[in-house]
């Protein structure tokens, strides 16, 4: 395993990842941010949790996904995009909510965005508030180079 140490930083994050099992391809996208706290993850702390397969784990949702998709993980390659922090953490559960709810309209455009260009993704990306353009403009520019750049590599 390899990571930029910048992953460990806490803060609303949007996240893609790429997961492939032989020739086959699904994508994930997440954030960091949720409505338990007012303390938003890092992609890092995400990433344990999205595969943690004990009986007992709760935020393993894109492990669920794959296994209901046939995409068993222990067999699965997984890369991951993270861009952030977009915004930093709060304290306070009102000002969370706000800057949440944006990094939740920015997960659902950048995953509309992907399928838009024949992307095959999982993940539950309710309908949002608008999200900001600019960012969702250089959020998408960017993930596009870096899937690129991933498909390339192989």
């Amino acid at each position: 395993m390899r990571f930029n140490g910048a992953l460990l930083g806490r803060g609303f994050w949007i996240y893609v990842w790429r997961i492939t099992d032989g020739d086959r391809e699904i994508l994930y996208v997440g954030r960091t941010g949720d409505s338990s706290s007012p303390h938003a993850s890092s992609p890092f702390k995400r990433i344990c949790q999205h595969l943690d397969a004990g009986p007992n784990a709760k935020a393993n949702s894109l492990a669920r996904q794959l296994k209901r998709e046939g995409y068993p993980p222990e067999r699965c390659a997984f890369e991951m995009v993270a861009v952030g922090p977009l915004f930093p953490g709060q304290s306070d559960m009102e000002l969370h909510k706000t800057f949440r709810d944006q990094a939740g309209a920015l997960e659902r455009a950048l995953a509309d965005h992907l399928r838009a260009a024949g992307r095959t993704v999982i993940g539950s990306h309710p309908p949002a508030v608008p999200c900001d353009e600019k960012i969702r403009e250089q959020l998408c520019r960017l993930v596009d180079e870096k899937l690129g750049a991933l498909i390339l590599s192989r």
